[in-house]
């Protein structure tokens, strides 16, 4: 009985350690990427259905939190705690910059500082041999009088622009991205992507709600693919795990 034993072990010894080799996409950054609550509900973060546009050859682990910043994140130990399984051969998506940019919150991070913690987080990512990839802010629903998107992070998103020129990281921007795509939509029907609803519509929001900000599940999924795009634009490995027919 040993030797079946033995190769039962083996096998499943051996079957945890193809698992474990998998490539894993870490997500690091605020509430518009990060998993929901069912009490949240329809409010959708984009890393919620972005694994489901990729094939089960590599993991996503959403590691995404609310109201986080870059110093933020750093400073609750939830970076270490990435660190302690990061890998060889995984990616990190870094996005942040709604929290950080906010003199009046307790997040706030001051340019110099966001540029700081920004290289923090590719230099230790690249300690361990794995790949950072720079996401600019999704852009806010606001819109001037002429139709067009309003500048919602232009300062914060130029200073991830300057960091991934500087620490040749590939960014991915997408506050320019979904600028483009809000205009194209238009200011009315834009709103099917973001957390409108109307009181009594939703038992989770009785008295309604008007967030610019945050996603529905349709928004969601498509700042997702804005992302998927980005890697297939920037012709970088990750695109290879896009499930077939997925852009």
């Amino acid at each position: 009985m040993v030797f079946p034993l033995m190769l039962i072990l083996g096998g499943l010894s051996l079957m945890a350690f193809t698992q474990n080799e998998k490539p894993v996409v870490y997500l690091v950054g605020d509430s518009t990427m990060s998993d929901k609550r069912i009490s949240s509900y329809p409010e959708t973060g984009w890393g919620m259905p972005f694994q489901y546009y990729l094939t089960d050859e590599v993991e996503v682990e959403n590691h995404a939190r609310n109201g986080r910043s870059t110093r933020t994140f750093i400073e609750e130990g939830r970076w270490e705690t990435i660190k302690e399984t990061l890998k060889a051969g995984d990616y990190v998506f870094i996005q942040f910059g709604h929290n950080d940019e906010v003199p009046t919150k307790s997040r706030y991070t001051p340019p110099e500082q966001f540029q700081e913690f920004l290289r923090q987080y590719i230099s230790e990512t690249r300690q361990h041999d794995a790949h950072p990839i720079l996401l600019t802010p999704i852009t806010r629903r606001q819109f001037d009088e002429n139709g067009q998107v309003k500048e919602t992070h232009e300062q914060y998103s130029e200073l991830m622009r300057e960091v991934a020129a500087s620490e040749y990281v590939p960014l991915i921007d997408m506050d320019r991205k979904s600028q483009a795509m809000l205009t194209e939509i238009g200011e009315e029907k834009s709103t099917l992507l973001f957390l409108h609803l109307e009181p009594g519509q939703n038992p989770n929001y009785p008295d309604g709600v008007t967030d610019n900000t945050h996603f529905s599940e349709t928004g969601a999924r498509m700042m997702a693919e804005l992302v998927l795009q980005g890697l297939q634009e920037l012709d970088h490995e990750l695109a290879k795990y896009i499930v077939e027919g997925e852009e």
